[in-house]
């Protein structure tokens, strides 16, 4: 991975499912829906400063979104922010930077 740019897509882990979870509700929030389900399917990372999450999640049956997550460094003791995010994604939506 050339630094600052994106990794290759791997299979969600469960430490992404936790970020995933943290920032739910700030997804909810933003975009007005409530999810019963919001499971990770995959992801790519970005370094930064601290690292910079590309998530596929799926929110119902047949429908996913994609969510940019920031992690800071460990040393700020800070948790995930939800950053950006795209409505609309299918499982076949190749994860791209935005």
């Amino acid at each position: 991975m050339m630094p600052g740019g994106l990794s290759d897509t791997k299979p969600a882990t469960p430490e992404v499912q936790q970020l995933v979870n943290q920032v739910k509700p700030q997804f909810e929030s933003r975009a007005g829906m409530n999810c019963g389900v919001f499971t990770a399917i995959v992801y790519r990372t970005q370094v930064v400063a601290g690292t910079m999450y590309f998530i596929k999640v799926q929110v119902s049956d047949g429908v996913y979104v994609h969510l940019k997550v920031f992690q800071s460094l460990p040393h700020e003791n800070l948790g995930p922010s939800l950053v950006s995010f795209q409505t609309g994604k299918t499982r076949d939506d190749p994860l791209t930077y935005f």
